[in-house]
């Protein structure tokens, strides 16, 4: 099973990264690549979620979950920002390559700490929060904007 998943968090990071190089680049015309790198993180963290709460672990995607999610990515975000800098000012790597080779650091560590948030783990939600309706975040996205919504 976690062979399964190892293999799937692989293709979804391919996919994930697809996502962030293509935004990058977009986005480096017009702004510093710093700038471009935290903004293309951000649209590709969100789509991660979702593929990997479908593709990956074959679970709901809850508040809970997504409220967690950037945690998968924090030490991510640390060592391909770090990277991409020590790549691009230090070493005077191409910005263009940088990010790519960056993002390969930081796989294994992602997996552990995305497998922990989506099938359950160390991090755990208090009772009596998890029961208050206002506070549920164990409810999915779709449960949460269905009862919100109101019907005609």
């Amino acid at each position: 099973m976690i062979r399964r998943q190892l293999v799937r968090f692989a293709l979804v990071g391919v996919v994930n990264t697809g996502t962030y190089y293509a935004c990058y680049l977009l986005l480096l015309p017009w702004l510093p690549y710093v700038a471009a790198h935290v903004l293309a993180f951000a649209v590709s963290m969100t789509g991660s979620f979702f593929l990997n709460c479908r593709f990956t672990y074959n679970t709901r995607p809850t508040w809970r979950k997504f409220l967690l999610f950037p945690l998968t990515n924090a030490a991510n975000f640390v060592i391909t920002t770090s990277g991409v800098y020590l790549l691009v000012d230090v070493l005077r790597l191409n910005s263009t390559y940088a990010p790519l080779i960056a993002a390969s650091a930081a796989i294994p560590v992602t997996f552990v700490v995305s497998r922990t948030i989506m099938l359950g783990g160390p991090v755990r939600v208090s009772r009596s929060s998890r029961d208050s309706a206002s506070t549920n975040t164990n409810e999915s996205l779709g449960e949460s904007v269905a009862r919100t919504t109101p019907t005609a």
